[in-house]
């Protein structure tokens, strides 16, 4: 039932107020408002009802902007804060995004969300308010809701990377996983070493549960198995820890692989502080290939996904799936493995 109109001095009525007394998501008074998604008449008769009953309607700001393109993109991050001030990665995604969007004058709205409800709740928020175009979806997950959440809201979204399933938006870029992981193990057992320990990122995530795949079936092909498999998250502490950890078994790995430069980073340097070193003691090998890896002592052995491009393929998809007049997006392949000075040949005595 809808509730009662709220009484003087109580204030302006939300969206989240028309959507409880409906008993609806914010999305569906979103749809049913603007005349847009797929709900039913009856819905959307009792969500108006509700609008009515509470005196509620959209500001004027959101409905000029829904008669208008915003030219605002979303790119919602689903990191802690630490985690993101501390790869780079983010920030050379973003580069790639604002060279294809800001020439065009389209804006780039980023958001930093903790889980799953926060990020729905913003999209919905977002669709509502009328204040984004569309949005670029980052770490596709297992059975993952966003795809099918930004189709109901009516809002075009690409995903980076390949999706877990069929999927109700396209997958652009950081395709290939598994080229650029067997490229490292193929790279380190060319060197000699046999002992290899590769830390994965969360297990939900897709390109976590493909680059493991290919990591083991790499050694399994030749006849081996991997010392050790470890997931975390992307921070600092996580790879200090593992490395830490992996560095102390008793048949100790000669080689690291880690999910990122950032971790790998650590790793170096927590390999370093144990007394061993970088590569005569212990190979390390990252992923990404950021700037930061080409300064290090030793340069970083990384795989190159080209993550700049990467967003801008991205942004020209979504660009076209807004319907503005761009290039069709282009990539350079899969990712390729960059040899630097943090492989060596395998340590004398094993």
């Amino acid at each position: 039932m809808a509730g009662t109109p709220p009484a003087q001095g109580v204030g302006r009525p939300t969206i989240k107020a028309v959507a409880a007394a409906a008993g609806v998501s914010t999305a569906a008074v979103s749809q049913a408002v603007n005349g847009t998604g797929r709900i039913s008449e009856a819905t959307r008769r009792r969500v108006l009802h509700a609008a009515a009953e509470l005196g509620w309607s959209p500001s004027a700001s959101a409905s000029a902007l829904r008669r208008s393109r915003t030219r605002t993109i979303a790119l919602v991050v689903r990191r802690p804060t630490d985690v993101l001030g501390a790869d780079p990665h983010f920030s050379e995604l973003i580069t790639g995004l604002e060279g294809e969007l800001a020439p065009r004058g389209y804006g780039l709205l980023l958001h930093l969300v903790a889980d799953i409800a926060q990020e729905s709740a913003l999209y919905e928020r977002l669709a509502a308010e009328g204040r984004i175009d569309g949005a670029v979806l980052t770490d596709a997950r297992a059975d993952d809701p966003r795809p099918h959440l930004l189709r109901e809201l009516g809002l075009p979204a690409v995903l980076l990377g390949a999706p877990d399933s069929e999927s109700a938006v396209p997958g652009i870029g950081l395709g290939q996983q598994d080229a650029g992981v067997r490229e490292a193990v193929a790279h380190l057992l060319e060197l000699g070493h046999r002992r290899l320990a590769y830390v994965a990122g969360p297990a939900e995530l897709v390109h976590t549960r493909l680059r493991r795949a290919a990591f083991e079936d790499a050694l399994v092909e030749a006849g081996l198995s991997p010392v050790a498999v470890r997931h975390t998250d992307f921070t600092e502490q996580a790879a200090v820890a593992v490395t830490e950890e992996l560095l102390a078994l008793p048949d100790r790995p000669t080689a690291l692989v880690f999910p990122n430069d950032s971790m790998a980073v650590c790793g170096i340097g927590t390999a370093q502080r144990r007394g061993l070193r970088v590569p005569e003691d212990v190979s390390v090998v990252g992923y990404d290939n950021l700037p930061l890896g080409r300064w290090l002592h030793p340069r970083l052995t990384t795989v190159d996904q080209q993550v700049q491009r990467v967003g801008a393929a991205a942004a020209r998809a979504l660009l076209l799936r807004c319907g503005e007049d761009v290039p069709p997006p282009v990539l350079d392949g899969r990712p390729r493995l960059v040899v630097r000075e943090s492989t060596g040949p395998l340590p004398a005595g094993f």
